[in-house]
């Protein structure tokens, strides 16, 4: 059975006037299944609410698109509330309860991507709302509602009932939500579009790595990720994830070509990519990108906290480190060759700007 890395688009699993919850499917996109990797999208109109829920599984967020309020409560801790805006990243550790609500006109819409292994489901988020037609109350009795709670059986029906929406409502413009507090950002949230730069090549593209050092939280969700922006024509450098990691990438904008290449020198994927779809790259996989002419950008995790990469091309790459005789021989070549092929790419990029 080959192999599909094939890029996939979303599926609308629910919604409503509040907004719509896409997922990625492991059976059209089976390396979700394989490799334990769960991939949703949530979108909402203004004042659209995701009701508080909790998931299976760890995650990072990514806000696509608008701004925001987001809650988040720790176990045994207090509520965070945070304001939230394009470009922000967000680790979520299994068992964290969140909501998110959209009061601006510019649709809010967040990236979900993570780890499945400890879910019920392999390649699936599995959500449990506290709330809403499908939420936690709406399976107990009455008796054990009102008993753990202490409330009558008519302030249960009411509490229960009342809320026939699930997942996403839409809320009275009226009401007034909590607002975002001065503080709670702090180790919670990391701005992709505003941190310094892990690598800044001009003309080629830039990085931010999200890892323990910048998102502590990070080190709690088991894995990293990463904004790459590369300019218009650049190159992304051959590389490989030598700590056998899973790298998961999601096209935020622009559009460019990919390729894949496995065991065997095979290439296993060579496709044209734009914004919205996701692929996912096995472990020990060679990838390499080569942008269109409005550029290409990306967020990726890889299922590592700190992972590790090698390149194989430019200064740091493997085939500086090799000898020349062995080179030689490798590629059957003579010595002014290899000698050519050496002395290029001197710098130590993993980008490169278009030809001249």
């Amino acid at each position: 059975m080959e192999l599909d890395l094939s890029p996939r688009l979303p599926k609308k699993v629910y919604g409503g006037d509040g907004g719509s919850y896409f997922a990625w499917c492991p059976e059209e996109l089976p390396m979700l299944r394989d490799g334990n990797i769960g991939a949703a999208k949530l979108a909402l109109e203004k004042y659209g609410l995701a009701l508080p829920r909790y998931s299976d599984s760890s995650k990072v967020a990514y806000v696509l698109q608008g701004s925001g309020t987001a809650g988040i409560v720790l176990p045994e801790k207090e509520e965070k509330v945070i304001e939230i805006r394009k470009g922000d990243s967000i680790a979520i550790p299994f068992g964290v309860v969140t909501w998110w609500f959209n009061n601006e006109d510019t649709e809010l819409v967040i990236l979900f991507l993570g780890e499945t292994h400890k879910g019920h489901k392999a390649g699936q988020f599995t959500e449990f709302y506290l709330t809403g037609s499908n939420g936690i109350f709406t399976g107990f009795s009455t008796e054990f509602v009102g008993r753990a709670w202490d409330l009558d059986e008519t302030t249960v029906k009411k509490l229960v009932g009342s809320q026939t929406g699930n997942g996403i409502v839409k809320v009275d413009g009226a009401l007034k939500m909590p607002s975002p507090r001065k503080g709670d950002r702090e180790g919670f949230v990391l701005n992709c579009l505003e941190a310094p730069l892990d690598v800044d090549i001009k003309d080629g593209g830039r990085v931010v790595v999200l890892n323990t050092k910048n998102l502590p939280l990070v080190g709690e969700v088991g894995f990293g990720a990463d904004l790459v922006r590369i300019d218009g024509h650049s190159m992304c450098s051959p590389g490989f994830s030598c700590d056998s990691a899973l790298q998961v990438t999601y096209i935020v904008g622009g559009s460019g070509r990919v390729q894949v290449v496995g065991a065997d020198g095979k290439r296993v994927l060579e496709t044209h990519v734009k914004a919205g779809a996701l692929f996912i790259v096995p472990r020990f996989f060679v990838v390499s990108k080569i942008a269109d002419s409005d550029g290409l950008s990306w967020f990726s995790i890889v299922t590592t906290p700190d992972p590790i990469f090698t390149h194989l091309a430019g200064k740091t790459s493997v085939w500086k480190a090799l000898s020349p005789e062995v080179l030689q021989a490798a590629f059957k070549v003579a010595p002014e060759v290899e000698k050519a092929f050496r002395s290029k790419r001197t710098s130590d990029a993993i980008f490169f700007p278009p030809p001249n």
